[in-house]
């Protein structure tokens, strides 16, 4: 891996998807072209890709144009390059949202490639690091990537459902293990596509799970999917009632809203993490200095996260609560998970995908 461009003569591969041809567009079949394969790289037929709130965001933002979105990818190796030990044509193969980095960094060698300190090449919306050229995500036909950001199938899971594991899964499940909840008193706030994975990994990891939900007819939701307790949080007295009870919250909102009642809510040396990213945070810094309290954050996660979570999904049979939908429905998908109605994850069957129509002669 190299942090250059090296400009070089390269064969192309075809492909098709869906893009959106300019910002803020519906998502339309649009034909391009991949990479041959490297040496170390793999293409991957993909058969389930799924649908995060960071592809609507992509769309709509300043992104590079045309866009094809997709990082939750699961598929089938159909062809390797010369050099590859690890996977074998016809493996059942997951990709998610990093496919390269610097690969010398201090956070690099430690597999923690998430904080690369020369910044990630991301599965779409990136620039390859050797020719420059910009990625294209997996809401297509195949995806090409260096085998050292693509990881084996988990066993004795549906494959739609380990889709989101990909950004989801392991976005939740790095603070989790970073903080180490074990035992301990964890809140999960919001019940969506990070929140409802936030609450099956901290149940299985041991911790007292609560979840804090401005939606009442989520608090049952969250009670099936291994939480010991579900709180309205618009109830000021129910909210006041969890004063200094917690070690880590994970606020997995992304919209701007009041953390004070949450901070409120943590112990001593407690940790807020803030998975949403709203644009902007309100909270009293006072809150902090009175309990020694932290307001955190957390990256995705990296090969070495990755692959502990997809071997603890398997060992504990843990996978996303999924809708698969045909890739026609795509934008009528996304006009739903602007509106919160999907739980708790979009998955296409990318079986579905049909290459664009060629004009009539």
């Amino acid at each position: 891996m190299s942090s250059t461009f090296v400009k070089q003569h390269r064969s192309k591969r075809p492909g098709y998807g869906l893009a959106a041809l300019v910002q803020g567009d519906r998502l339309v079949p649009w034909e391009f072209e991949r990479r041959e394969l490297r040496p170390n790289d793999i293409a991957v037929k993909i058969q389930f890709c799924g649908v995060c709130h960071s592809d609507l965001h992509a769309i709509r933002g300043n992104s590079r144009f045309p866009l094809v979105p997709g990082h939750e990818m699961v598929g089938e190796v159909t062809a390797i390059g010369v050099d590859v030990t690890k996977f074998q044509i016809g493996d059942a193969v997951v990709v998610g949202t990093i496919i390269d980095s610097c690969g010398y960094c201090s956070s690099c060698k430690r597999q923690l490639e998430q904080y690369c300190l020369e910044g990630v090449t991301t599965t779409y919306d990136g620039i390859d690091r050797f020719d420059g050229s910009i990625m294209r995500g997996g809401y297509s036909n195949e995806y090409v990537v260096d085998t050292h950001f693509a990881y084996h199938m988990p066993t004795g899971l549906d494959p739609a459902s380990v889709a989101p594991l990909l950004c989801a899964g392991v976005t939740t499940w790095s603070p989790l293990r970073q903080w180490n909840v074990t035992g301990k008193t964890v809140g999960i706030v919001g019940l969506g596509g990070l929140g409802h994975m936030a609450v099956k990994f901290a149940h299985a990891l041991g911790a007292y799970v609560t979840l804090f939900s401005t939606s009442e007819g989520k608090l049952a939701d969250a009670i099936v999917l291994g939480a010991d307790k579900a709180i309205l949080s618009t109830d000021e007295a129910q909210m006041v009632a969890q004063a200094s009870r917690f070690d880590l919250i994970l606020d997995t909102v992304s919209a701007r809203h009041p953390l004070d009642p949450y901070l409120r809510s943590l112990k001593l040396d407690g940790t807020l993490c803030c998975l949403g990213i709203p644009k902007a945070m309100d909270f009293s810094p006072f809150l902090l200095t009175t309990g020694r309290r932290r307001i955190a954050s957390s990256g995705v996660g990296g090969t070495l996260e990755t692959q502990e979570m997809l071997d603890f999904c398997s060992k504990h049979n843990i996978a996303a609560d999924v809708e698969v939908i045909t890739a026609a429905n795509i934008n009528e998908g996304f006009e739903r998970l602007k509106r919160g109605e999907v739980h708790y994850r979009l998955v296409i069957d990318m079986s579905t995908l049909n290459a664009p129509a060629k004009n009539a002669a």
